[in-house]
């Protein structure tokens, strides 16, 4: 049954293939949040290990998943080995940064005063669900982008690879569905709207990913450009949001170790299962 649904999966063209990878991500969100209808407050020490952990699956999802596969991708196509990925990555940075800066929003033990982006009056259930929906926007535009560069053809983009960077993608963001939806079952709201609310904030993967497949698959000169791009976001992520939040928290002994296991754990999926 497992190998059935596995051969029908690769027999998708590269949009549906990241459309329903992305779906995967989304549901793990999901999953994350639901452990609110488990225990009200899971402690500190749970929401700075999450974190970490999801720091270093994106850390090690940038280059393993994204900023090699660019470098070897560039070198087939006939472009300077390193431009692309370089170019790529400042701008994926760029663009977060501007997002970051405009998008109002709070991050998990933050204070109210405290908001990023733009002034807004936006309630803190809110502005909890896009501090991580700018986390998932790189996220779900990196899934993608892999897919789209397996269908192109390059030898060094391989299904296993992109498949292992969803499974990935899909564990860190399990804890981050808990980062926002465990804050606020503990500030007193309903076990449904705080569930709601967590998985909320992946809802924009399945989006960007299927728009990644699309540019790259239609324009097959801006895939190199596009993994960087979207390494680049990831990084970006984890530099100005991921690891401050973990160390706010705390305990950042914990944060650390996590973020080591994440990053392990992502290298090895990527070696694993690609060719």
């Amino acid at each position: 049954m497992l190998d059935a649904t596995i051969d029908a999966f690769g027999q998708l063209d590269a949009v549906r293939q990241a459309f329903v990878a992305s779906i995967f991500t989304w549901g793990m969100t999901a999953l994350g949040a639901g452990v609110v209808f488990i225990t009200r407050s899971p402690g500190e020490r749970l929401l700075a290990g999450s974190l970490g952990f999801a720091a270093g699956v994106m850390a090690a999802a940038s280059f393993w998943s994204l900023l090699a596969p660019a470098i070897a991708l560039a070198d087939e196509m006939g472009y300077v080995s390193w431009v692309p990925a370089a170019v790529g990555f400042l701008a994926g940075g760029a663009a977060l940064r501007v997002a970051d800066a405009i998008l109002p929003h709070l991050h998990p033990f933050a204070s109210d005063g405290e908001v990023e982006g733009l002034s807004t009056s936006w309630r803190r259930a809110v502005l909890l669900v896009l501090a991580i929906t700018l986390h998932n926007v790189p996220e779900g535009l990196a899934v993608g982008v892999a897919f789209g560069a397996v269908e192109a053809g390059f030898g060094s983009a391989s299904f296993g690879a992109a498949v292992a960077l969803a499974i990935g993608i899909g564990l860190q963001n399990c804890p981050e569905g808990t980062a926002v939806a465990v804050p606020l079952r503990a500030e007193g709201v309903s076990r449904v709207k705080s569930f709601w609310y967590g998985q909320l904030s992946a809802v924009v993967e399945p989006i960007a990913a299927v728009l990644g497949a699309l540019a790259v698959t239609a324009i097959r000169p801006l895939l190199p450009f596009a993994l960087a791009f979207a390494a680049g976001g990831m990084f970006y992520v984890v530099i100005e949001e991921v690891i401050p939040d973990a160390e706010r928290s705390g305990h950042s002994d914990i944060a650390t170790v996590c973020a080591m296991i994440g990053f392990t754990l992502m290298m090895a999926l990527d070696v694993a299962l690609s060719p």
